[in-house]
């Protein structure tokens, strides 16, 4: 499949009255085609709808509609340290995520050119970081903190990809965990949706006791089919998955994120169109290269 043309528009508000203030949104899509699917992209704590350029553009040029909220979070909004808000911070980004999908029509109508042509039976929600937190719950992770253990799962969503979401809370949390996010604690035993784990095996977070395996417990917790894909020597940026250039990345890696689009891709067609050949095709290119930027692995239970 060729790659086409694309048109972005930024700062779409989808009101929300009880949140503080709207929910703005970039929405990228192919100049062509009908039946799009959607990916609902949550990004990491403190970026915002304008991050992630090398992953929004590259699956919107190759046929999907990719809708990115900017979360309470973002450094632009500047929230003060001490907003009432932030402790619910993890809850209120899964409720601005389903108050995206519930608002589909205005997407439609105010996008141009995308009017009619978005399939909304096809959706997958994707996220990296503290992004990937709030696509998890959106696939059946659920939050144990104070033994709350709610079902947030939204059934709209069909399939997921997570790159460098964390694993378990609680007691795997380190000191640092502990104080800045002392309300994570994820439990995956509920996530049954379909999704694809992307985690570095250089990825070593100061919020855990443990190593990059921590990034691993989506796949190895959850039920059901599953992907994971190790990127090697990838850290929390995955090469520069995060933007063009962007001063953040100490792993800096074309090569990786090229790899990452490509996976994702075939990823996300296998799983909203049925379409099995590139995702057998890059599954076999990793399994018999004899110098892999990955593992590719699954699972059915």
């Amino acid at each position: 499949m060729e790659a086409t043309p694309i048109v972005s528009i930024r700062a779409l508000r989808l009101p929300s009255p009880n949140r503080g203030e709207d929910l703005q949104l970039r929405v990228s899509a192919p100049t062509t085609g009908d039946n799009l699917p959607i990916v609902l992209f949550s990004h990491g704590f403190g970026s915002s709808m304008d991050g992630y350029a090398p992953l929004a553009d590259y699956w919107a040029a190759n046929g999907f509609v990719v809708i990115q909220p900017t979360y309470l979070d973002a450094r632009r909004l500047g929230l003060a340290p001490d907003d009432e808000r932030l402790p619910e911070n993890w809850r209120l980004r899964v409720q601005d995520a389903k108050h995206v999908l519930d608002n589909l029509d205005l997407v439609d109508e105010t996008v141009p050119g995308l009017g009619g042509r978005m399939n909304r039976a096809r959706v997958a929600a994707a996220g990296h970081s503290f992004g990937g937190q709030t696509t998890s719950m959106l696939l059946g992770a659920r939050m144990k903190n104070g033994g709350a253990d709610e079902d947030m799962s939204d059934a709209r969503v069909t399939a997921g990809v997570l790159l460098a979401s964390g694993g378990k809370g609680g007691g795997d949390l380190s000191d640092i965990g502990q104080a800045m996010t002392p309300y994570l604690n994820s439990g995956f035993e509920h996530m049954i949706t379909p999704a694809l784990v992307v985690a570095g095996d250089a990825d070593f977070s100061p919020l855990t006791k443990r190593g990059p395996d921590w990034f691993y417990d989506p796949y190895h917790l959850s039920p059901g089919h599953k992907a994971l894909l190790t990127v090697f020597g990838g850290e929390h940026m995955l090469g520069g998955i995060s933007g063009y250039e962007v001063t953040e990345t100490t792993d800096e890696s074309p090569e990786r994120v090229a790899l990452i689009q490509k996976v994702t891709l075939a990823y996300l067609r296998q799983q909203l169109l049925g379409d099995s050949a590139a995702w057998s095709a890059i599954s076999t290119t990793l399994a018999n290269a004899s110098d892999p930027a990955g593992e590719l692995v699954t699972k059915s239970e």
